[in-house]
């Protein structure tokens, strides 16, 4: 049972990741530590996460959906990749005693702050690189997205920027294009886990639902709200909270 803190905490780190994520990106930084701080265990605190935060990756999808036309080739070989990849995450993730996964957090949590930190000089150098046409071998993408597909299933923040880079190395195209194409992977990826966590026995449904629907209203609230709110100055925030959170981990 959990006391009515920590039921408005959880609710709230939905709305914080919901909003944070339709912004800047990373709102697992916020999810994750929070189901945490509400003495969940970890591994059921990231099942749990992971499976509450689905539709908003679907919700992003379906925004991006004009920009995966003509990417159907592509979308034959790495969407197994990045399904077979969440959910070998799973499994792996599964095989993971309490106590291991809770000696890495900080390290993971230190890990997507760095990735989330990389995000704008990514960009950069794709917009750079990236023609205006469409190209590169798609059956070299195949093993970087089920080893990123892999890392999503396991603990997943930052998987977006793993995802986008990993494309950006190996495609040749635009960055709307490969933007697109990176978030179907990263829902395929998180669905896919998701769906095989189902079966897990460590799904708090009750947090779930509840983290879902705030998830959902922060992302409308974020997308409302974005014009006015500039992306680098919350993925900052968000940044320096992850390395305050993780520095506390190790510490404790």
């Amino acid at each position: 049972m959990m006391s009515s803190l920590e039921i408005l905490l959880i609710a709230l780190a939905g709305i914080g990741a919901g909003f944070i994520n339709a912004i800047a990106g990373g709102g697992t930084l916020i999810s994750f530590p929070i189901l945490m701080a509400a003495g969940v265990p970890p591994v059921a605190a990231n099942i749990t996460s992971t499976v509450a935060l689905v539709p908003g990756y679907l919700g992003a999808t379906l925004a991006q959906r004009q920009d995966l036309q003509g990417q159907g080739a592509r979308l034959g070989f790495l969407v197994p990749a990045s399904v077979l990849g969440g959910i070998s995450g799973g499994v792996l993730l599964l095989s993971t005693s309490e106590r291991l996964f809770g000696f890495l957090v900080p390290y993971l949590i230190l890990l997507a702050a760095l990735l989330l930190a990389l995000q704008d000089p990514l960009r950069r150098w794709l917009l750079q690189r990236a023609p205006h046409g469409s190209g590169g071998r798609v059956a070299w993408a195949i093993a970087p997205v089920f080893l990123a597909a892999l890392y999503g299933g396991y603990f997943g923040a930052g998987l977006s920027v793993i995802l986008l880079a990993t494309l950006g190395m190996v495609l040749e195209d635009t960055l709307t294009r490969l933007n697109g194409l990176k978030q179907l992977l990263a829902f395929a990826v998180n669905g896919a886990a998701a769906a095989f966590f189902l079966f897990s026995g460590q799904v708090l449904w009750p947090v779930v639902l509840g983290m879902a629907i705030a998830a959902v209203a922060g992302g409308l609230l974020g997308g409302k709200v974005a014009r006015f709110v500039k992306p680098r100055v919350l993925r900052l925030i968000v940044i320096a909270v992850s390395v305050i959170v993780a520095i506390f981990y190790l510490v404790s």
